[in-house]
């Protein structure tokens, strides 16, 4: 346990920083800025779930990367109407 604890810590405080700016991205008030963010931490997370899902768990794909590819996906979609 004690081996894994600073993992853990790590972590966390990655998927903090991610959340926290996809959160940010909501205030941003200059359309093509706030895709620019959205685009660089959905990829941020995208490159994290699949790094997991091959040095990890494939499950961690379906849980973290897949998400961000469909929110991702949205966030194209919503830009072009």
């Amino acid at each position: 346990a004690q081996l894994t604890k600073v993992l853990a810590q790590n972590q966390g405080l990655y998927n903090g920083f991610l959340a926290t700016g996809l959160i940010w991205s909501f205030f941003i008030e200059n359309p093509e800025w706030q895709k620019n963010i959205q685009f660089f931490f959905l990829g941020c997370v995208i490159v994290a779930g699949i790094y997991g899902a091959l040095s990890a768990s494939r499950k961690i794909f379906f849980v973290q990367a897949l998400p961000a590819v469909l929110a991702l996906t949205f966030v194209l979609i919503s830009s072009k109407i």
